[in-house]
């Protein structure tokens, strides 16, 4: 084997695995946003996909071997909290 493994397997279809669950799993926020009971639960919502964006977006760099994803995903964590904050405050 060429790549890293764990347990025999590649890294590379774990880290693969990782990003499927969480789509699925901002799927499952995405339905709370919309359908969510009051403005402040949905606020967190919007919350909860922006982070599991970054997430993402750290997996994608493991994945291609890019450094460069995980500033993108720093300044996307940043301006997720700049939003959030300014749209629970007014």
């Amino acid at each position: 084997m060429t790549g890293a493994s764990l347990f025999g397997i590649e890294m590379v279809n774990v880290f693969l695995a990782m990003a499927i669950l969480i789509v699925i799993a901002s799927f499952v926020s995405l339905y709370r946003g919309i359908e969510g009971p009051g403005i402040f639960n949905r606020i967190i919502a919007v919350s909860v996909i922006g982070t599991k964006t970054i997430v993402l977006l750290v997996l994608i760099g493991f994945i291609y071997e890019r450094p460069d994803f995980f500033d993108i995903a720093l300044v996307y964590a940043i301006l997720n909290f700049i939003m959030t904050i300014a749209a629970t405050r007014y």
